[in-house]
C-alpha cells in the first residue's frame, strides 16, 4: 500500500504526520474513500479540471486557496479551529467545568452516535447529487456543484478523523459503514430520511442547499457547543464551508425567480412554462416540499434524547451564549404546538425537553430571512406574488404533527381533504416532468440555460464567463 504524504495529500493541523496510530487507521480507510468517490461521486467529470477552493490551513488565507484541480486529486484536509485553553462547558449539568479533550467513558456511545449521524449526511449529499453535472445550467453552476461535493467529502473526513482518533475499533467500524450505506438503497439506506430522497434536477438542488444544508448549519452549530472539545473545534471550521452551500441555494432560487419574472414580463403572462420558465406557483410547491422534509431532520419537538444530550453537555443550542437564561434549563419551561381535535394549540413542557424545538425555531426564522429577500426582489419588479414558508405542521413525518394533516396555512383537515389538496400544495408529477424537461446543459462560458438568470458576479473576483470547469 502506498504511504500517504500527510503534508501534501491531507492538509491538516492535527499533527497527523506524528500520530502513527491515526496514520495506520487512515491509510486503511483512504483507499476505501477513493473507491467510494469513484463509484458514487460526481458522474462524468472526474478527469476535468475544476476551479475549486481548497482548505490548506485554518487561517483566513489558508482556508480559501483557489486553483483548477481534478476532483479525485482534491486534498481533503482535516482541520480544527484553534484551541481555547480556558474553555469551559457552556450549558447543562456540568456548566462551568473544563471541556473534555478525551471522550468520557459514560458518554462514549452517545457521542459516537452524534458523530456518526452527522457524518452520514455528508457522503449522502454527494450521492444524491452525483448525476446533476450532466444538466448544469452553466459552468458557474457546475463548478458550484462540485465545490459543494468536495466540501461534503471533506466534512466526511472531519467526522472520520474523530471516529478514528477517539473511538478505537468501534470508530473504525463506523467510518467504514459510512462508505457502505448509500442514499436511497433499500437494504443499506442513509440514516436520515431526507438524505434518501432523490435530487433529480437543479431546482431540487437549489432547494436542498437552501433548506437541507441550512439544517446542517444548525446541527453543526449545536455540536460546536459540545463539551467534547475536538468535536466543537471540528464543527467550528466546517461551518465556514457550510455557508457557501447555503449561498448556492439562496442565490440559485433567487436567479430562478428573476428569470421567471423576465419571462412573465416578456410574454405578459403568469404561466411561463410554455416559454421555458418555471412558474412562481411551482417554486412555491417546491419550497413547501423541501422545507417540510428538512424540518423532520430536527427530530421530535419533545425529545428525551435531546434533553439528555443537553444535560450531559454533548449538544447545546445554536449560539448558546446568546440565550438570556441560566443555560441549565432545570427550572424553566417552553411551549410548542400540538393538535387537539381540529385545532393547533400550545402546550407547555420543561425547556430541556424542547431543545430540539428551540433549535428548529431558530432554523425557521433563518429560512424566513431568505424568503423575505426573494419577495423584496419580486416586489421591486412589480410582481404582487409572495413566496411563503408553509406552516410548521404541514407535510410532517416526524414529531407532534406526524399523525395529522395540516394545510400550508396551518388548518387541520381530514384525509380526504388532504388528498384533494395535494396538487395545490406539493409538486405534481407534471410539474416535476416540466422541470426535468428544462434540464439541458449549458457549457459555454458565460452562457446560462433559459430557465435561470445569470449570477450578479463570478467567483473569487473572476468574471461570470470565466472557464470555471475546463471541458
Amino acid at each position: 500500500m502506498t504511504a500517504i504524504d500527510y503534508s501534501q495529500q491531507i492538509p491538516n493541523n492535527v499533527n497527523l504526520a506524528e500520530d502513527r496510530r491515526l496514520q495506520r487507521a487512515l491509510e486503511s480507510w483512504q483507499p476505501r474513500f477513493a473507491q467510494w468517490w469513484e463509484d458514487m461521486g460526481p458522474v462524468g467529470f472526474q478527469d476535468k479540471p475544476v476551479y475549486l477552493r481548497t482548505a490548506v490551513d485554518v487561517g483566513q488565507e489558508g482556508w480559501a486557496h483557489f486553483d483548477h484541480v481534478r476532483m479525485p486529486d482534491y486534498r481533503w484536509g482535516i482541520f480544527l479551529s484553534p484551541q481555547q485553553p480556558d474553555r469551559t462547558i457552556g450549558f447543562g449539568d456540568a456548566k462551568g467545568q473544563p471541556v473534555w479533550q478525551e471522550v468520557p467513558g459514560e458518554f462514549r456511545a452517545e457521542l459516537r452516535r452524534l458523530i456518526v449521524v452527522q457524518g452520514d449526511t455528508e457522503p449522502a449529499s454527494v450521492e444524491q447529487q452525483r448525476h446533476l453535472g450532466a444538466t448544469a445550467p452553466s459552468l458557474y453552476d457546475l463548478r458550484n456543484l462540485f465545490q459543494v461535493n468536495v466540501e461534503e467529502g471533506r466534512h466526511l473526513w472531519a467526522m472520520v478523523y474523530l471516529l478514528h482518533g477517539y473511538f478505537g475499533r468501534d470508530g473504525r467500524d463506523e467510518a467504514d459503514a459510512m462508505l457502505e450505506r448509500q442514499s436511497g438503497d433499500p437494504d443499506h439506506p442513509r440514516i436520515l430520511g431526507a438524505f434518501n430522497e432523490q435530487t433529480p434536477d437543479w431546482l431540487s438542488f437549489f432547494m436542498f442547499t437552501y433548506f437541507t444544508d441550512r439544517d446542517g448549519k444548525y446541527q453543526l452549530g449545536s455540536l460546536r457547543e459540545s463539551a467534547f472539545d475536538p468535536l466543537s473545534r471540528t464543527c467550528d471550521f466546517m461551518l465556514k464551508e457550510e455557508a457557501h452551500h447555503m449561498f448556492v441555494g439562496a442565490t440559485g432560487i433567487a436567479r430562478v425567480a428573476a428569470r421567471t419574472v423576465e419571462l412573465m414580463k416578456q410574454y405578459d403572462t403568469d404561466n411561463v412554462a410554455p416559454h421555458g420558465g418555471i412558474n412562481l406557483e411551482t417554486l412555491q410547491r417546491y419550497v413547501n416540499f423541501h422545507f417540510s422534509v428538512s424540518l423532520d431532520l430536527f427530530g421530535s419537538e419533545r425529545s428525551t434524547n435531546a434533553a439528555n444530550y443537553f444535560a450531559a453537555g454533548l449538544k447545546g443550542r445554536f449560539g448558546e451564549d446568546n440565550y438570556e437564561d441560566d443555560h441549565v434549563l432545570l427550572n424553566s419551561e417552553d411551549s410548542y404546538l400540538v393538535v387537539e381535535g381540529d385545532q393547533v394549540v400550545r402546550q407547555s413542557m420543561t425547556a430541556r425537553s424542547l431543545v430540539n424545538h428551540e433549535l428548529r425555531a431558530e432554523y425557521i426564522e433563518d429560512c424566513a430571512k431568505g424568503v423575505r429577500r426573494w419577495n423584496r426582489a419580486l416586489a421591486e419588479e412589480g410582481i404582487d406574488v409572495e413566496l411563503a414558508l408553509p406552516h410548521v405542521g404541514f407535510n410532517r413525518q416526524v414529531g407532534a404533527f406526524k399523525e395529522h394533516n395540516l394545510t400550508p396555512a396551518g388548518d387541520v383537515i381530514d384525509s380526504a381533504q388532504w388528498e384533494e389538496g395535494l396538487s395545490d400544495w406539493l409538486p405534481t408529477d407534471d410539474e416535476r416532468a416540466h422541470v426535468a424537461s428544462l434540464m439541458a446543459p449549458q457549457f459555454e462560458p458565460g452562457k446560462m440555460a433559459g430557465w435561470i438568470a445569470p449570477p450578479t458576479s463570478g467567483i473569487n473576483t473572476n468574471p461570470v464567463d470565466y472557464e470555471y470547469v475546463q471541458l
